[in-house]
């Protein structure tokens, strides 16, 4: 490593002592794989409560991050011939069915994989703790509505990894849990990773917290969403080293450290590769195979986020560049953290910058007329209003993973008559949103908000 390097990485871990309390994170670790040496470094404390500090070998729950390792146990299954991304989910899983019954024989794992299924994903059923808990989910995702054709737009969806942790048991004829481990972790030497809340009882795991009426962090009143949610990201848990090996693996081509084969790198570059493309401001540009795609500055750069109850995750790689940073959070404002901490990372390594946010030009007029309604899916809804000429949005939660979670509101501002920015009142971070499906009056059906809500009045 050299000398600048070894600079810049150790500013790092002086910069999450300096944001971590800036931005009310309770605990977070940082990791840092630059041309092979990986660094880690722990700030805070794991749990408010107990004041028990965080160390760099302290285990984290990683959230959706955890739909790239399913995404692999794909990928290999594909490798081994017993798996094609293309045939319908049905010929795997005969008893697959929706709501939306002249669409659910279409679906694919390519579909699943990028979020293009059109299946309502935000669906977390607690089918039970035992191994049959997704073969339960498969049969209860009968009720769950897809809201268009799949493969023509994008809609992230949770339910889908659980679709496709069950191909997986019925592939391999194990548990996903026990697949995960045995085809993935044991072999690239994330030998800390787990996925139930009594294997991360025996470690130093962290606890979410969630902000209370005094603006104070509390422990989150559950530790764990429902098993059958696993395969999307609801149980699993890693150090910052767990995660990096993982990512090395990723960039060496689908090779683990010890030289074993874990991917075909034919299979490592169709992860990689986009497979849906976004013509929307900022970014992800693309979605791969499990990977989000980034496009900063020219250079290629993919990654994921994950977040759960009060805890939150963030990836970036640069295969062409030799740079991995994983971020782990408990609390407070994780997403603001991890965009300043994971961006400065990136320029001081690398030399590129992340992107800002986009901002739209203003001055731009639409019908706003035209979006005022009610959307929905099925865990929440979306009420557009028109406001002293502009355009504002509520989003209500219909059931909401913690009971009490309050509605947030939104100004919208358009880049054209299809993307607006949608501003949270509250202060959080900002999104992109997508006004779909026109009418020939100009009225849109549906609007993405990361999920599709279809318009219902």
């Amino acid at each position: 490593m050299s000398s600048n390097a070894e600079a810049v990485i150790t500013g790092l871990g002086r910069r999450l002592e300096e944001l971590a309390p800036h931005y009310r994170v309770p605990g977070a670790v940082l990791g840092i794989l630059h041309n092979g040496a990986e660094t880690v470094f722990a700030t805070g404390v794991v749990n408010v409560a107990t004041g028990v500090e965080t160390t760099p070998e302290a285990v984290f729950q990683i959230g959706s991050n955890t739909k790239l390792f399913t995404a692999t146990l794909v990928m290999q299954l594909v490798d081994e011939g017993k798996l094609d991304l293309d045939t319908p989910v049905q010929r795997y899983l005969p008893e697959f069915t929706t709501a939306s019954h002249e669409l659910e024989g279409e679906v694919t794992l390519r579909h699943l994989l990028t979020h293009t299924s059109g299946i309502d994903g935000d669906f977390f059923l607690d089918t039970g703790r035992g191994d049959d808990c997704l073969e339960r989910y498969l049969i209860a995702c009968s009720v769950l509505p897809q809201y268009f054709k799949p493969g023509t737009h994008h809609s992230y969806c949770n339910a889908g990894f659980s679709i496709a942790g069950r191909v997986i048991e019925r592939a391999t004829g194990m548990t996903w849990d026990r697949a995960l481990r045995e085809r993935l972790l044991l072999p690239v030497g994330a030998i800390t990773m787990g996925t139930l809340p009594e294997e991360a009882i025996v470690h130093r795991a962290a606890a979410g917290h969630v902000m209370g009426p005094d603006g104070l962090a509390r422990v989150a009143p559950i530790w764990a969403l429902p098993r059958s949610n696993a395969p999307a990201g609801a149980t699993p848990f890693a150090r910052a080293s767990d995660v990096l090996r993982f990512a090395q693996m990723h960039m060496d081509g689908g090779t683990a450290t010890n030289g074993e084969r874990v991917l075909s790198g034919a299979s490592v570059a169709a992860m990689q590769a986009p497979q849906h493309r976004f013509d929307r401001p900022g970014d992800p540009a693309a979605w791969g195979l499990g990977w989000m795609l980034f496009n900063w500055d020219g250079h290629r750069v993919i990654g994921h986020d994950g977040g759960t109850l009060g805890q939150f995750s963030a990836v970036r790689v640069a295969p062409d560049d030799g740079v991995a940073v994983v971020l782990l959070t408990n609390g407070g404002n994780m997403p603001a953290l991890a965009r300043k901490l994971v961006g400065e990372a990136f320029e001081g390594l690398t030399g590129f910058t992340m992107p800002p946010l986009p901002e739209p030009p203003g001055g731009v007029e639409v019908d706003r007329a035209a979006y005022v309604g009610h959307y929905q899916k099925l865990s929440a809804a979306v009420e557009v209003r028109e406001e002293a000429e502009t355009l504002t949005a509520t989003v209500h939660q219909r059931r909401s993973l913690i009971p009490g979670t309050p509605d947030e509101s939104y100004s919208l501002e358009p880049f054209d008559d299809r993307y607006f920015l949608a501003s949270p009142k509250s202060g959080g971070a900002k999104q992109v949103w997508s006004f779909v499906d026109f009418d020939a009056a100009g009225r849109p059906a549906g609007v993405i908000a990361g999920r599709y809500f279809r318009r219902v009045g």
